[in-house]
């Protein structure tokens, strides 16, 4: 059996299963059991498939019919600039958070030395790609679970900044002890009523630790807000990503807690997403 032959019936089997993008996932998932790049598949169409290769992607293709993110099948995910390990340990970034490190590095844009910190790091996608591009600059990845902090590890020793990143396993709310010119966070901001009525890709795949942001969805968010007021030194700035609706509540939590706002960005939906603000 040829590539093409592979993809027409597997793209099909994805698309009776209502997978979005079916045919892309099933270029995906071939060209990763054939450990060579999508381009290269889509030259060699008519190349016949090898038994142990077919094997693997029917395994591959069985877990993404039963909804398993193509994040944790293949085991990347590229974020601003490079691929990122991923397991279901940690949040599968999104290209929204990039609004994250696109304000962080307008902040850094003179590539002086500051000391960043990363509340609730996950993959530590965020401060990594941060580092990778504000070459003097040093950080701190924190993260309340421990397999989150071993996947970040490894993406920063992928990525070649590992020297310049200390990794804490520890809540927020323990954590006082240092000052820091730059605060980044992607805290969990999804109410917890909300969770179940989610996609099954994320609410059955995705950890609950980085999704649940409480009844209210604003209980990690205010812990990081106030948090973040304690170890930001005078004037250091503070970006952090919010959920649709909350940009009225979250506004009036910062006031509270010495904080101004610089700058609102929204994602691509026109959505108020990434928060830029200063501790006065």
């Amino acid at each position: 059996m040829n590539y093409n032959t592979i993809l027409n019936e597997a793209s099909n089997l994805l698309n009776i299963s209502n997978i979005k993008n079916p045919r892309l996932d099933t270029e995906l998932l071939l060209s990763n059991s054939l450990n060579i790049s999508r381009e290269n598949l889509l030259l060699n169409l008519n190349k016949k498939i090898k038994p142990k290769q077919y094997i693997r992607f029917i395994k591959l293709l069985e877990k993404r019919k039963k909804r398993m993110p193509m994040a944790y099948i293949v085991g990347y995910k590229e974020f601003w600039k490079t691929k990122f390990f991923i397991n279901n340990s940690v949040l599968i970034p999104r290209p929204e958070t990039e609004l994250i490190v696109e304000e962080a590095l307008n902040y850094l844009s003179n590539n002086k030395e500051k000391k960043i910190i990363d509340i609730g790091t996950g993959s530590g996608c965020i401060i990594i790609s941060i580092l990778k591009e504000s070459t003097r600059s040093k950080g701190v990845a924190l993260d309340i679970s421990k397999n989150a902090i071993k996947i970040a590890k490894i993406n920063a020793k992928l990525q070649q900044v590992d020297n310049r990143i200390k990794f804490i396993n520890s809540d927020v709310d323990k954590y006082n002890h240092d000052k820091y010119d730059l605060v980044v966070s992607n805290p969990p901001y999804i109410k917890k009523i909300v969770i179940s009525r989610l996609e099954e890709d994320v609410k059955d795949f995705e950890p609950n630790l980085a999704l649940d942001g409480g009844n209210n969805g604003y209980l990690e968010l205010e812990k990081v807000i106030v948090n973040s007021a304690n170890i930001l030194k005078k004037n250091g700035i503070f970006i952090f990503e919010i959920g649709e609706g909350q940009i009225h509540h979250v506004s009036r939590i910062l006031l509270e807690n010495g904080f101004y706002i610089n700058k609102i960005s929204k994602d691509l939906s026109k959505r108020p997403r990434c928060v830029v603000s200063t501790k006065y």
